[in-house]
């Protein structure tokens, strides 16, 4: 079967005004010069988008090899998006179908049709541009104003609906169990010998789990403790981030020691830098939701985590090139080289066997090569 002409129209709806369905195809049919055509009309439909029923048929005989051409009375009768009109003329390239419009002599088998064509594409790069920053800069603005942007839930929160500012929105509220977990966790901190692996070992040693019964780690305690969801903002608060050079979107008056705070990624922002530890252009904004810690509590594990970080950077693997990158097939935890009198000399140990007495670790060994002993 040999390709025929398509003939599209489209009336939103019955006006005066308005040209109907019969009189487009019409001048469409005068395009074809009496030879064989195929008529798709969709009636009460948008042109704003090609969810339409006549359209979507037409698409699926051109990509079945059944048009070649495709006429309509004007351009807006088949779209009046620019970037639905770019994809459109992609696919009727791909499968070299023409496109004409009878009223405004747009031919895509001439040279000024094909030159229109590329003037339709730059304008539709221009307008994925135009909704790109659209979409920053909505989701900057509502960031900004404290509404909650879709984000996983901090662990010891739970979503309520609520209403700000007459926008429908949700907001953290405490989850008591989870949050009795969260202020442990920043008390254990607040001693000065106290390490992020020895406060695991304590929840473990409780029972307590992560969300999904998970066993707790080191990172999402480090995650915990630089959060600053949890925190009553106060003034200190503000000059903590202010002197770390974040973007600070609420004024300092807000800063009264009730709310948390939210932390986002500046549109300025550096995206190079892990955001878990830099704060350079970072917006700082005052959430909606209570904080529950106490700013000098929350600043004192901050800065406590950051002279830890600043202090390991410096530091070399003393015992071995492997430290940190063996980790135990069990349980994940990484293998350390353990010393021994045997004839064996050093073996890999699981660091969870440390802690046997808890069931959620193991207690693996495995004996180490001579080869990486050599390399010690």
């Amino acid at each position: 079967m040999c390709p025929i002409d398509a003939l599209y129209a489209r009336q939103s709806l019955d006006k005066k005004d308005s040209i109907s369905i019969e009189n487009q195809l019409e001048f469409c049919k005068y395009e074809t010069r009496g030879a064989e055509y195929e008529t798709y009309t969709d009636k009460g439909f948008s042109g704003k988008n090609t969810n339409r029923p006549a359209f979507a048929k037409m698409m699926e005989d051109i990509r079945a090899g059944k048009i070649k051409r495709v006429i309509v009375y004007k351009l807006d009768r088949i779209s009046r998006s620019i970037l639905d009109f770019s994809n459109m003329m992609e696919i009727f390239q791909q499968y070299q179908v023409e496109f004409v419009s009878s009223t405004e002599r747009f031919d895509t088998s001439t040279p000024i049709g094909n030159a229109m064509l590329n003037i339709s594409i730059v304008f539709a790069q221009l307008e994925r541009e135009t909704i790109q920053k659209r979409i920053t800069d909505a989701y900057a603005t509502k960031s900004q104003k404290g509404y909650y942007m879709g984000s996983r839930v901090p662990y010891g929160f739970q979503l309520e609906k609520t209403i700000i500012n007459g926008i429908h929105t949700s907001v953290f509220v405490p989850e008591s169990n989870e949050m009795k977990q969260i202020r442990l966790i920043y008390q254990l901190y607040l001693n000065p010998d106290m390490t992020l692996g020895a406060i695991m070992r304590e929840l473990l040693r409780q029972g307590f789990t992560e969300k999904r019964g998970t066993p707790w780690s080191t990172a999402k305690i480090s995650e915990i403790l630089r959060n600053p969801v949890y925190v009553k903002a106060d003034m200190d608060i503000y000059n903590f981030f202010e002197s770390q050079r974040a973007n600070m979107i609420t004024p300092a008056s807000d800063y009264v020691g009730t709310n948390g705070i939210f932390l986002y990624k500046g549109i300025n922002g550096d995206k190079t830098k892990k955001k878990q530890y830099d704060l350079v252009d970072r917006d700082v904004i005052i959430a909606p939701h209570l904080g529950v810690i106490e700013s000098d509590i929350w600043l004192k594990c901050r800065l406590k985590i950051m002279k830890n970080r600043q202090s390991a950077r410096t530091n070399k693997g003393k015992r071995t090139w492997l430290a940190g990158k063996v980790k135990c097939k069990k349980c994940g935890y990484a293998y350390t080289v353990t010393m021994s009198n045997t004839k064996a000399g050093r073996y890999f140990q699981c660091s969870g066997s440390r802690y046997s007495n808890i069931p959620l670790l193991c207690s693996a060994t495995n004996l180490m090569p001579r080869c990486l002993q050599r390399g010690l």
